[in-house]
């Protein structure tokens, strides 16, 4: 995992981060009130101010836009933008 810049960034403690993934500032990787921690596959860029919230399986090989909210499954190779992010 790799933080260039780290200030901001909210990581759940059970949540898992697969190799090589990276994490610009102000991101949120949380549960939702009762739910697990997300899984986030191997080779991830989350841009600046990304949200991953609640029971959520991102894949491998995934670009999440800055400013994106992702409420829902992620398959591999993808990118997704918005709120609530979406596949483009």
């Amino acid at each position: 995992m790799l933080l260039p810049h780290p200030n901001g960034v909210v990581i759940h403690p059970d949540a898992i981060i697969g190799p090589n993934c990276l994490i610009f500032q102000q991101v949120t990787i949380g549960s939702v009130e009762g739910s697990r921690a997300p899984i986030i596959g191997g080779h991830v860029d989350i841009g600046a101010g990304a949200k991953i919230l609640g029971t959520v399986n991102i894949g491998d090989n995934v670009l999440i836009g800055a400013n994106s909210v992702v409420l829902n499954d992620i398959k591999d190779n993808v990118t997704v933008v918005g709120i609530p992010a979406k596949e483009t």
